[in-house]
């Protein structure tokens, strides 16, 4: 078994030589005359010169634009409010259809179909027609449009659409509840929604069209639906008000676009924190910043280029989607899926990845986790010889993660861990093409990133633990939160903490080569003795037990400490044995820390998850407190918190 840190890839000299990553080290090298020579002196130059790195992106990227910028950033130390590349007109859209050719934009596979595909000329035509139809309902620049959608291309259209005439774009995954997209687009108020006759997972066909009918009903601003016509022909759309069927809707015949040319900042998306706690935040963000953030992560990070076939699995509820979207700028083909990840068999998306030649393929840990527990081995039964990345983001890949993926995907890969969040829709840190892949650590900390680790102190530490801060400002930062004309939401989201430096709730470790560690989000850190230590060293643990299928852990207040609960969802057929507590107890003691060992091992029918699936670690805790959880919409099974509330076992 692979230690935590154990080196598992290299890059040959050949690959770092072709990589998009070192061109870009060489231009900065030509352009300013510095002799940098690795990935650590880059990210070193781009923390210490943000304004000439975010210069050079710009260029490397080939950024549409009507107008050129004054500068590029006015005060990197100003957070928030800094103004980045002010004067530049452009449009979003403009720059993810600057391929206009017959090479394959888009190949959608929903599940149990076979895969259909739009060229970039079919793509922009359907933009086109699109954008002519919304344009004459009267969308203008910073009306909102909203998608109702699984991951299809009709999706992606509906967004280059609205975008292209200055309209903001938000979406949700359809088994989102009535009230779960209420509670989102009823705070935005769009004036159109795109939506789907229903959508497919695990073999079953879920009508979409009840739930629609609810949510415009009850959101006045709403002047047209239009419904896509996917598990069904032509579905009866009379139950929901201003309906109209997708293929009567666009304009008839395609023509150039007409491209609104807008201020950098220029609102794009409105995304949505988890809403766990309440409302969700409705976090702005601009067409320029989300725009040059991917393509850095894109071109450098990922390495995309035109030959590239880039997957990841996700849904239009996630941030991954509008990430995946915007790779289109790069002229890359992009996969999108709809449906179960493991139906009708648990490889169908690397038999998916076969078939399509796909180069980057990612998708969340979990996935990765219960991708391991079939016992399924994609790289013996699946010809992967195109693949070449594996991205995994959404929670803290562990060791034997990293491990299986060498042994049972591909040898020869880079397997990037990647960790941002929604409120930048990108990352922190991140893989380079350059560096080795070491078990358990995130390559590097992303370009122009100036994160650290911060003690308890506010000081950061190196080789240690500590809260992932930012402190200078970058692109992506939301330009506000909705219906927050103080900016006092925004505030105390980052900034409440330390005074003008970015605070985003993970507790990590950045080590002596630069790599970093996620342990978990520090608002669910647990403070045992007063020692913080993170979740995910316990799951790495937990995860290695084939008895059970997964786990939470959660600190509880007791007796002016906190005290360590683990509550564990058995596999079918297995039991938690008294035998069982004390083998989890044992190992989590040798491989993490006498500090780690839970208290309380206590079996659970279900562990909570967000719709994002994400294990809802603070709601359990509240519950097992006492304490209400308000939102339960904004989960994807609200009806398995019930067991957390009143356990006897906690009492003593």
């Amino acid at each position: 078994m692979a230690e935590q840190g154990a080196m598992l890839w290299k890059p040959d000299g050949e690959r770092v030589k072709r990589s998009n990553m070192r061109r870009f080290m060489l231009r900065v090298n030509a352009k300013h005359g510095t002799g940098l020579a690795g990935y650590q002196d880059l990210y070193a130059w781009s923390v210490a010169n943000i304004p000439a790195f975010w210069e050079l992106m710009w260029e490397t990227a080939g950024i549409i634009h009507e107008t050129p910028y004054i500068r590029a950033v006015d005060d990197p130390c100003k957070m928030p409010g800094a103004k980045w590349f002010e004067g530049a007109r452009l449009n979003f859209a403009q720059n993810l259809l600057r391929h206009r050719d017959d090479k394959t934009a888009l190949i959608f596979k929903g599940e149990g179909q076979e895969p259909v595909s739009l060229t970039y000329k079919e793509l922009y035509a359907l933009v086109s027609r699109l954008a002519q139809s919304l344009k004459a309902l009267g969308v203008q620049p910073g009306d909102r449009v909203a998608g109702f959608m699984p991951n299809m291309p009709h999706t992606i259209a509906a967004m280059l659409a609205s975008a292209s005439l200055g309209a903001l774009w938000s979406s949700c995954s359809p088994d989102f509840g009535v009230k779960g997209v209420l509670d989102r687009f009823g705070q935005i108020r769009p004036k159109v929604i795109f939506c789907a006759d229903g959508y497919r997972f695990k073999g079953k066909s879920h009508d979409s069209l009840e739930k629609v009918a609810g949510i415009v009903s009850q959101i006045q601003s709403v002047e047209r639906v239009v419904v896509v016509s996917y598990t069904r022909k032509r579905p009866d759309i009379s139950t929901v008000p201003n309906a109209v069927h997708f293929e009567d809707f666009p304009a008839p015949e395609a023509s150039e676009i007409s491209f609104a040319q807008l201020p950098f900042d220029h609102p794009l998306y409105v995304m949505y924190s988890s809403g766990t706690t309440g409302l969700p935040k409705c976090m702005v963000q601009s067409a320029g910043g989300i725009l040059l953030h991917h393509l850095k992560e894109h071109l450098l990070h990922a390495d995309l280029a035109r030959d590239d076939t880039v997957f990841y699995f996700t849904t239009c509820g996630w941030m991954m989607w509008n990430w995946l979207t915007s790779a289109l700028a790069t002229g890359a083909t992009v996969v999108l899926y709809d449906g179960q990840p493991f139906h009708p068999e648990p490889d169908v998306l690397w038999k998916m990845a076969a078939d399509l030649g796909i180069t980057v393929f990612g998708a969340s840990a979990g996935y990765i986790a219960a991708l391991m527990a079939t016992g399924a081995k994609p790289g013996r039964d699946h010809d992967l010889s195109r693949l070449r990345t594996v991205l995994s983001t959404g929670s803290p890949l562990s060791v034997e993660g990293f491990e299986w993926v060498y042994a049972h995907i591909k040898k020869d890969l880079q397997l990037a861990s990647i960790s941002g969040g929604t409120d930048l829709n990108g990352c922190f840190a991140l893989g380079n093409p350059m560096d080795p892949v070491y078990a358990g650590e995130l390559q590097g900390r992303g370009l122009a990133m100036a994160v650290e680790a911060f003690d308890g102190t506010g000081k950061p530490v190196t080789g240690t633990k500590g809260e992932l801060v930012c402190t200078r400002a970058f692109p992506s930062m939301p330009i506000y939160f909705w219906d927050d004309p103080q900016g006092k939401k925004y505030h105390a989201a980052y900034f409440d903490v330390y005074p003008g430096i970015w605070r985003h709730g993970d507790f990590i470790e950045i080590n002596g080569h630069g790599g970093v560690v996620i342990y978990g989000r520090s608002d669910t850190t647990l403070n045992p003795g007063g020692v913080r230590i993170g979740t995910a060293e316990i799951y790495r643990v937990v995860e290695g037990f084939e008895e059970v299928a997964d786990s939470v852990v959660v600190g509880q207040d007791w007796q002016n400490d906190v005290r360590v609960v683990l509550f564990v969802k058995m596999a079918e057929g297995k039991e938690l044995t008294t035998e069982l507590k004390k083998r989890l107890s044992a190992a989590i003691r040798d491989n993490a820390s006498p500090r780690h060992v839970p208290a309380k091992i206590i079996a659970a029918p279900d562990i909570p998850y967000t719709l994002n699936m994400k294990k809802v670690e603070l709601a359990v805790k509240k519950m097992i407190e006492g304490k209400s959880v308000d939102n339960r919409d904004a989960l994807a099974n609200p009806q398995a918190l019930d067991f957390y509330a009143g356990i006897a076992e906690l009492r003593s």
